[in-house]
């Protein structure tokens, strides 16, 4: 802009009331501050939350100084408005002084990603309306002049006595007009909006950019309506999601959380507050497969055989459930029905029925059926389901065990599958997956008792169309992701790839935590699932730093870009990468180690 068009812009200003902006602190109002027990940023003292949930204790958040001059002074005005959004017209040469200021959200103004507010409705009845500049571009027709595309987030009321942000809401019911002003939004506009409102809720990290607002989750939208974590590799992750689970678990000691753990790196995580399991451990009953399951394992044939040995198979299953005492008592049951069945008996009705003259097939496919059961039972890696110990009727103690009921101060149950034979992994994964669903639909009439379950590198699970091959495992995940909110089952999605997950789910999960996404493709996809208000932030998820990320959706009241907090090294997964140029300069104990590594190989256990 010129000079004399720059003093006309600013002296616009002078019939607003900026001598009211933000001039009274407010504490924050969600929980912890403090980092797994340390003093928070500044040494500052704590105090207790009077019991407000998600937390333990949490520091004095500092009172607000005034707002700087600069922060009173507007920096743009706007354009263009639409229905999300609008066009402001930024004055450069102001936000070359508002980045000096010492509040870092001040410095930031005007940037992409940053949030500015506007000006909305009179003096009398005005307020202020929260912006995220998505983009920035020169205008060529003003010197010092720059364009800036803005998302609308929310709005909120000005106090008539304090000029501060009240009443903070998502959505808009009023807009700009072209000519209103834009202003910085300072950190206490910012502690303002996101304060916690009362819902129950924990926090996981520090607003970006400013140095002790805390970002939160409120843990009820955030379960009810499902979660996703999506990051590249080497973003930190697993470190997030440990990070959240914690909280969760800290606030909640007697929930019900399930963790599907791929490659075993959340155990060490978990020791003292989780219940581990592994192959060594599990020991899950092979008779909880329902008939879908028991096709994916003891079938290998394709086309129109498969058809033929699925039809012996559900016959002769039927058969071997109905010789247990419980179907008695039951009655009616079907192949589905979890009836304990020995495999030997299994083996001995494939027999029979093989040798009976009217069965319409050859005895090539009850041969196939029963080569591959008895292949099963003889191969060792396949012991922790398929033991002949798990005959009786353990159903009870297994799902009360799984499912953390009770929880007794262990709220979480991690299951290691990376002991299982591939052949059979998705199978075990789509087995735990439909307990937890089964019995939330079965559990209707008791006290209802709700379930998270976590599948961390969902991908694998539910792919896309692209790559689905018709497996159990994707079938049961996406109907949890559609139905699983009715009966009180929560699906918390954590990937490195949601371009390869099925279209479906990740529409489905109400809150998405997006780390930084190398892949465009991947970018795409996610963009496409966010809320139009989140877009600006989503521009800027190439270039998040690790252990950043944004939230947007239920789970927070506008969409925010957070750095997480620190854990504990005994409460990170065991997911570090490995420093090559230090390891490999160091030498001793390879023997012993191997020897160790070995035994723990042989015996399929990690413990």
């Amino acid at each position: 802009m010129s000079e004399t068009s720059r003093q006309v812009f600013i002296s616009m200003d002078l019939a607003q009331p900026v001598d009211r902006i933000s001039h009274v602190p407010v504490q924050d109002a969600w929980g912890d501050l403090s980092v797994d027990g340390t003093t928070a940023e500044g040494g500052h003292p704590v105090r207790s939350l009077n019991g407000h949930p998600g937390g333990r204790e949490q520091p004095e958040v500092p009172r607000d100084p005034p707002p700087s001059a600069c922060a009173l002074q507007p920096i743009g005005m706007v354009v263009d408005v639409s229905g999300s959004g609008g066009l402001i017209a930024l004055d450069l040469h102001r936000l070359e002084e508002c980045s000096a200021d010492e509040d870092p959200t001040v410095a930031m103004s005007g940037q992409v990603s940053s949030q500015i507010k506007l000006r909305v409705g009179t003096d009398r009845d005005g307020g202020w309306l929260l912006g995220s500049v998505r983009n920035q571009r020169r205008d060529g027709k003003v010197e010092a002049g720059a364009l800036a595309q803005v998302d609308f987030l929310g709005e909120g009321e000005e106090d008539p006595e304090t000029g501060r942000i009240t009443r903070f809401r998502r959505g808009v019911t009023r807009y700009p007009v072209p000519g209103a002003l834009a202003y910085p939004a300072t950190s206490a506009d910012l502690r303002q909006i996101y304060a916690s409102d009362g819902r129950n809720n924990v926090t996981v990290g520090t607003v970006f950019p400013t140095r002790d607002i805390r970002a939160g989750l409120y843990v009820d939208p955030l379960l009810g309506k499902h979660f996703a974590l999506l990051g590249s590799t080497g973003t930190g992750k697993s470190t997030a999601a440990a990070l959240i689970l914690h909280r969760i678990c800290d606030m909640a000691p007697e929930g019900h959380i399930v963790m599907i753990d791929p490659h075993g790196e959340y155990m060490a995580a978990f020791r003292e507050s989780g219940q581990l399991f592994d192959v060594s451990n599990l020991q899950m009953p092979y008779w909880l497969m329902n008939f879908e399951e028991h096709c994916e394992v003891f079938l290998t044939s394709t086309g129109a055989d498969r058809q033929i040995d699925a039809d012996i198979l559900a016959k002769c299953l039927l058969m071997a459930r109905q010789k247990n005492r419980l179907a008695e008592q039951v009655g009616r049951i079907t192949q589905d029905s979890p009836i304990p069945y020995l495999l030997s008996d299994l083996c001995i009705i494939l027999q029979n029925e093989m040798g009976k003259l009217d069965k319409g097939h050859t005895s090539v496919p009850y041969m196939r059926v029963k080569s591959k059961i008895e292949e099963i039972r003889a191969d060792p890696r396949y012991q922790f389901m398929f033991s002949g110990m798990l005959v009786g009727d353990t159903m009870a103690d297994f799902l009360g065990q799984l499912f953390r009921l009770p929880a007794h101060g262990k709220p979480i149950s991690i299951i290691d599958v990376s002991g299982v034979p591939s052949e059979i992994t998705a199978t075990v994964v789509a087995v735990l997956s439909r307990l937890v669903f089964d019995y939330a639909i079965w559990s209707r009439q008791e006290a209802t008792r709700p379930i998270l379950l976590v599948c961390e590198e969902a991908h694998r699970y539910v792919p896309s169309e692209r790559n689905a091959n018709g497996s159990s495992v994707g079938r049961i995940l996406s109907r949890i992701a559609k139905e699983g909110r009715k009966y009180g089952v929560s699906l918390g999605l954590i990937t490195q790839r949601p371009s390869d997950l099925a279209e479906g789910v990740l529409s489905q999960c109400g809150t998405i935590i997006a780390m930084r996404l190398n892949n465009d493709r991947d970018q795409q996809f996610v963009r496409a699932a966010m809320p139009e208000g989140a877009r600006g932030f989503l521009d800027a998820i190439p270039a998040l730093r690790n252990r950043e990320c944004i939230i947007c959706g239920e789970g927070v009241t506008i969409p925010i870009r957070v750095a997480f907090d620190d854990l504990d090294a005994a409460r990170r997964p065991a997911s570090a990468d490995p420093s090559f140029s230090q390891l490999w300069t160091r030498s001793g104990g390879e023997a012993e180690s191997v020897a160790r590594t070995v035994q723990r190989w042989r015996a399929q256990s990690r413990f």
